[in-house]
């Protein structure tokens, strides 16, 4: 039988439980079925464990949402994938966090051969992430400058180095000496380190107290209001996750009258909502790889079975890169 990591209540990173569990004797005609070899973690899943996103279906639940493998079995009614490709997701359902899984045929990306199947777990969520973010959300501009907050974790680092490909003159926030350096080794054009500057001083310097046209933070509560007062008039709040903590309630004309400024809390799903705009992301991506624009950075690697351990490392905001699961 297969292991996988389930959680029965919600909680901190001790409430993820190793365990072995069936699979289903037939597999769904839109379905196939992977045996994994890489597991992507990401901040989402922490979410979920603790309760702070709702979950679609009854504990006990297997997380995860971002995995590579090799395919094992197809459904009846799959035609363009055969048994022995090498494949992706990085969307629902949830379930990732396992040594073999059935998966909708519809939402799998095919990888490439340039990119082996630790990258991809490593890089496919928080790359079309940065995908969506930069070139469809708010598309970003050669010599524009921006601001992203957590530069040197896992989606921050992409950040860097795809606005340095485009020519976008980046503003990323880091905590420590160390995340500062590697966020300017990866084309981060100004860092700043929130511990010892003065954000909203460093950002009106640095733009000749003009302000960003745009703020991407991932951070959430301890960031909000500042990341607010970095903003230029009409400027484009991103609030795309909030590592931090949920952000309190907002007065919405005190907060965005004073400068009538936009603000946006989008997710990866809805821009990938069906095939095409799946590809088109996996695809941009892909392409950033090839041309070695965007290079994948693996942390660190834990067992399935340490997946507590893997989370507890990445709620301590220390990392410095992206983490997998192997099963």
């Amino acid at each position: 039988m297969p292991n996988r990591i389930v959680i029965s209540k919600f909680g901190g990173p001790e409430v993820l439980k190793y365990e072995k569990y069936l699979l289903p004797e037939q597999i769904d005609p839109n379905n196939i079925r992977i045996e994994q070899t890489s597991i992507g973690l990401n901040y989402i899943d922490t979410y979920h464990r603790t309760g702070l996103y709702p979950l679609p279906d009854k504990l006990p639940q297997c997380l995860g949402l971002e995995g590579a493998g090799r395919v094992v079995e197809i459904g009846n009614n799959v035609n363009h994938i055969k048994i022995g490709d090498r494949v992706a997701y990085a969307s629902p359902p949830l379930g990732a966090y396992c040594e073999i899984r059935d998966f909708p045929a519809n939402k799998i990306i095919k990888i490439p051969d340039f990119i082996s199947n630790d990258e991809v777990a490593s890089i496919l969520l928080q790359g079309m992430t940065v995908e969506y973010l930069f070139e469809r959300l708010y598309r970003i501009k050669k010599n524009e400058i921006i601001l992203f907050h957590a530069a040197a974790g896992g989606v921050g680092l992409i950040a860097c180095q795809w606005a340095k490909a485009i020519g976008c003159k980046m503003i990323g926030t880091v905590s420590t000496k160390e995340k500062e350096t590697l966020a300017k080794e990866n084309g981060c054009d100004y860092v700043i380190n929130y511990k010892e500057q003065n954000l909203v001083e460093k950002v009106m310097e640095i733009t000749e107290n003009k302000g960003v046209p745009v703020v991407y933070d991932g951070i959430g509560k301890d960031t909000f209001n500042k990341s607010l007062d970095c903003l230029q008039t009409r400027g484009l709040m991103v609030s795309f996750g909030q590592s931090s903590g949920m952000v309190d309630q907002v007065d919405l004309h005190k907060t965005f009258n004073p400068k009538s400024l936009y603000y946006t809390r989008p997710t990866l799903m809805h821009y990938t909502r069906n095939k095409e705009e799946l590809e088109i992301s996996s695809n941009s991506l892909f392409e950033k790889i090839k041309s070695k624009e965007i290079k994948p950075n693996i942390f660190k690697t834990y067992n399935l079975k340490d997946a507590n351990k893997a989370h507890e490392e990445l709620e301590s905001r220390k990392t410095l890169g992206s983490i997998i699961l192997k099963p």
